[in-house]
């Protein structure tokens, strides 16, 4: 008997719509978002909202620093870092594939003030990493969505 892992490489993903405009496309997520689409789906991003079948409205990106814990002494011990975009995807004609949506992701970082260059260039790291985990995360709600349905007039 022949058995396997289920392991396959990861293909071309399908979206609902052929055309996707992305308003300010020029760094942060928005560029690793195009560049991912680009690259991983059947879809094809065009600078014209009205040549577009779709568009993604970034509505807010937000990156925080919490202090989680402190040492006796009163000194920072622990970080949360936390994420946020806000996004929705529409037709421009008020039908939607995904409704106004908030993705957050958070990282706990320990603290010593002995490293702190260190600690910075760590927190720079998982913020880099928290965006193409977040990417991945809108990619994976993007393939899930559902061609609108026209609203009754």
């Amino acid at each position: 008997m022949l058995t396997a892992c289920g392991f396959h490489l990861r293909g071309s993903v399908a979206m609902p719509f052929d055309t996707l405009y992305i308003p300010n496309a020029k760094g942060g997520i928005a560029l690793e978002l195009k560049r991912n689409i680009e690259a991983g789906t059947n879809v094809k991003v065009v600078d014209d909202p009205k040549a577009a079948d779709a568009i993604l409205e970034l509505s807010g990106e937000s990156r925080e620093k919490i202090i989680l814990s402190l040492t006796g002494t009163g000194r920072v011990n622990e970080f949360r870092l936390r994420y946020r975009v806000n996004y929705r995807v529409h037709d421009g004609k008020g039908n939607e594939y995904v409704p106004m949506s908030i993705v957050q992701l958070t990282r706990d970082v320990t603290y010593n003030d002995a490293e702190i260059l260190a600690k910075e260039a760590e927190e720079q790291l998982l913020f880099r990493d928290m965006q193409s985990d977040m990417v991945q995360q809108v990619l994976r709600r993007l393939a899930a969505a559902e061609r609108p349905k026209p609203k009754a007039s």
